[in-house]
């Protein structure tokens, strides 16, 4: 083990070591009332943030010194306790703000969720790296995509659409290691058309649509393209484009709808739905340059900003430390999702490659979406910010789905 740890990529655990001490910095000040309070106060926010960390670095022990063989061995046994414990939801859980995503244990609550992540990833590891055939073949691909949608169902029935949202992250990996292109353009092209109808109505998108296909039809035709898969994708995306307005309103739940009617400017009422970006995005254009000081921003010590210690964290950064501060988050983010892409890259076995992958999926997904949503790119929705957001759950699943990665590359640098 010894020989193992020197092997362990200590730059991404530093990275990780600062998001999380900067976090719990910005989590502190949303949650402070008085100077004479005791840091280590479990009936604070913060307080319990720092005793998730404190336990944190116990579980990363135990993560790192773990044999790296036993997540590959071990990983189908792995999804499956993850999948009961979704299950288990439905019977034993809590239920907090409509959801049923918690096991609450006195004071405490663990949402497996954000473990299921992991379990996934490695699931998803181990099925690739051992199939016969590769991910060209439609049977693979549906294989692959149950392993990914078993849990994402069950996500949504709690429901929790913003987790559910995280697994579609794991199409990246699968796209690195084979999966036809067409699944993410034709993903990207939905979206683009649902984000479009909703704004411009269906009577302006439709003869726009058709008119750029036209064109690109005609900018192709040397080289001859099949006229019959250009009409498919102009019928199903016309079709698609005219339900949106049955998927706005029988669909989506009311508070679904409201954020994305915020999303494309419908709404506008800073008292109702559109109150939490409205908030954020004052707290983040007050701070300036240098911000207003740590535990001096008014917005933050005001409790303007709802769930300011979770999913709008990095609002007290933009307030208290400003267009500096965010830069620094940002880069670190940056240099982290790179650091992970060069480890990935480099792996010799097909599983760590495939899980590494999945790691920078998730964590990419998670940061690009919270940072979207809190500047008003993205709709809202429940997604924390790694390693940065208040929360045990979150904190130890991203932990654990780094460090086995970190695990898998030490050992194959352990064997050259």
């Amino acid at each position: 083990m010894p020989k193992t740890l020197l092997q362990i990529d200590w730059l991404t655990i530093l990275i990780i070591s600062i998001l999380i001490g900067f976090g719990w910095v910005n989590i502190y000040s949303t949650t402070f009332v008085s100077e004479e309070e005791i840091i280590f106060d479990l009936s604070r926010i913060y307080g319990k943030q720092l005793f998730w960390i404190i336990l944190g670095i116990v579980i990363s022990i135990v993560i790192l010194a773990l044999e790296s063989k036993f997540f590959e061995r071990f990983a189908s046994v792995i999804y499956i306790f993850a999948i009961l414990s979704l299950i288990g939801l439905f019977i034993f859980g809590k239920t907090i703000a409509g959801q049923t995503a918690w096991y609450s244990f006195g004071a405490f609550s663990i949402q497996p969720a954000e473990f299921v992540k992991t379990a996934v990833a490695l699931a998803l590891a181990k099925y690739i790296s051992e199939m016969d055939n590769d991910l060209s073949k439609f049977t693979s691909q549906l294989k692959a995509f149950a392993i990914i949608g078993l849990p994402l169902a069950l996500i949504m029935l709690q429901p929790d659409a913003g987790s559910a949202v995280i697994y579609l992250s794991f199409v990246i990996p699968l796209y690195r290691e084979g999966l036809p292109h067409f699944y993410i353009t034709y993903g990207l092209l939905a979206v683009a058309i649902f984000i479009l109808t909703l704004k411009f109505g269906f009577s302006i998108f439709a003869p726009v649509f058709v008119a750029l296909f036209i064109i690109i039809y005609l900018f192709n035709r040397k080289k001859k393209p099949k006229l019959w898969r250009y009409i498919l994708v102009l019928i199903f995306g016309l079709g698609f484009s005219y339900s949106v307005n049955f998927i706005l309103n029988s669909v989506l739940l009311p508070h679904q709808k409201e954020r994305f009617n915020v999303l494309i400017g419908e709404t506008n009422d800073i008292r109702g739905a559109a109150f939490n970006l409205y908030q954020s995005e004052v707290a983040i254009g007050s701070g300036g340059w240098t911000g207003k000081g740590w535990l001096k921003g008014s917005q933050t010590q005001g409790r303007f900003v709802p769930e300011q210690h979770t999913d709008y964290i990095f609002s007290t950064v933009g307030e208290e430390w400003g267009f500096f501060g965010t830069s620094l988050v940002i880069i670190l983010f940056s240099i982290l999702i790179l650091r992970l892409y060069h480890l990935a890259e480099r792996q010799k076995s097909q599983f760590s490659r495939v899980y590494g992958y999945s790691v920078l999926a998730v964590i990419f997904v998670h940061f690009f979406v919270n940072i979207a949503m809190v500047i008003g790119l993205f709709p809202t929705v429940g997604i924390p910010l790694p390693f940065f957001s208040y929360g045990g759950s979150g904190l130890w699943g991203f932990l654990i789905l780094v460090l086995i990665f970190l695990k898998l590359d030490a050992k194959r640098k352990s064997l050259n």
